[in-house]
């Protein structure tokens, strides 16, 4: 599943979208005391409250926001799990009887609450439904509309919400003029925050791939293991924080610990300019670093006595296997939205990657000095700092 899947079918969680269909609707609410289910309810979704309709939407879009491999997680299933839960999924995808949907959905709760505790109330939301992918691009030339060539995927989402309880006020009755404390006992369920849930199917080439699943996390970088192995039954994802660390020590052990500022800006234009061809070429599958890829950046950064032994060894130590693919986009910020922190004792310094380059660790008087070159005079609190000549 790429961004662009994702962004195509997030786009259509909005009232009366003509590519989306929402059949029925099920919450589950699980008190933390008791770690059991309180309540439980169905409805047709068009029978819902149309400003509670619009409440839901807002959720299951923001529920599949965020970047691939950081917030949202395509995952294969485990091969040798009990009652696996692709095959519960699978069955509550098909089937006509929202009885047996609800059915399976209330055993994933139960999966979900085993093992687990939380710190709050919690609301699971399921709901099942059809959207349309288009399953040839738009022909802009000829003002082709996408929705003339369409498929129908049914689909399955389940959003986890907290709740959390509302704070005591005063008012001001108008009517009895006098002032009032009010204290309303009822949670207020955090639907603009989600914490985690699924889309399944997952997609592949605009095809529903009943093979994976996407899993959403609320905290980027950090999936919920319980519920990715045990309620899912999905294989582990690398988070591109871990794919980053990664690279930085596969890198490490290729160059050593040290590394000057312009070898290292180098090395992200020359994983950028990766990023940028692969955009270019319209390509859909996120491009890849293998190890034939790391040794070329290197040597184009000017990292000397490089070897193709080297590397792959490398490698080898760090995730033993030498055939491994890192993903471009994950092993460094992007230049447009992140920065890279260069922490000190005295202070920690926000750089853009490219500008790298401008950064220099130097010896000056004895003393370890960070330079950094600019254009311009530095402006501090509205005082332009002094010129001074080292």
């Amino acid at each position: 599943m790429n961004k662009k899947e994702v962004a195509h079918i997030r786009k259509q969680f909005k009232l009366d979208h003509d590519l989306l269909n929402i059949y029925d609707i099920l919450n589950v609410y699980i008190t933390k005391e008791t770690n059991e289910v309180y309540h439980w309810e169905r409805h047709p979704f068009e029978l819902v409250d149309r400003e509670k309709q619009e409440l839901y939407m807002g959720n299951f879009k923001k529920l599949l926001t965020g970047e691939l491999d950081q917030k949202l997680f395509e995952l294969k299933f485990q091969e040798e799990a009990e009652e696996p839960a692709q095959v519960m999924l699978h069955q509550a995808l098909v089937t006509g009887d929202p009885d047996e949907w609800q059915d399976l959905m209330l055993l994933l709760v139960d999966r979900m609450m085993a093992d687990a505790k939380y710190e709050r109330d919690m609301v699971v939301t399921f709901i099942k439904g059809q959207y349309y992918l288009p399953t040839k691009a738009r022909n802009d030339a000829t003002e082709e509309s996408e929705k003339n060539e369409v498929f129908a995927h049914p689909f399955i989402l389940c959003s986890v919400n907290s709740t959390e309880k509302q704070r005591k006020t005063l008012l001001f009755d108008y009517v009895e003029r006098e002032f009032k404390y009010n204290i309303i006992v009822d949670p207020i369920i955090k639907l603009s925050t989600p914490e985690q849930g699924f889309l399944y199917p997952s997609v592949t080439d605009n095809y529903s791939d009943v093979n994976r699943v996407l899993y959403c996390t609320g905290k980027s970088n950090f999936p919920d293991p319980h519920f990715v192995e045990n309620v899912l039954n999905g294989e582990r994802s690398v988070t591109a924080l871990e794919e980053r660390a990664i690279f930085e020590d596969i890198v490490k052990e290729i160059t050593g610990e040290q590394m000057d500022a312009t070898t290292l800006a180098h090395v992200y234009e020359e994983i950028n300019r990766v990023i940028e061809v692969n955009e270019e070429s319209h390509e859909e599958e996120p491009p890849k670093l293998d190890y034939k890829d790391v040794e070329r950046l290197l040597t184009a950064s000017g990292v000397e006595e490089l070897t193709t032994e080297k590397v792959e060894r490398a490698f080898e130590t760090i995730v033993d296997n030498k055939n491994y693919e890192l993903k471009a986009n994950s092993v460094m910020p992007k230049y447009t939205s992140k920065s890279i922190k260069i922490d000190t004792k005295v202070a920690t310094i926000s750089i853009s990657p490219q500008d790298l380059k401008y950064v220099r660790q130097v010896n000056y008087q004895g003393r370890r000095c960070i330079m950094i070159e600019v254009d311009e005079d530095a402006v501090i609190e509205g005082f332009t700092l002094a010129t001074e000549n080292l």
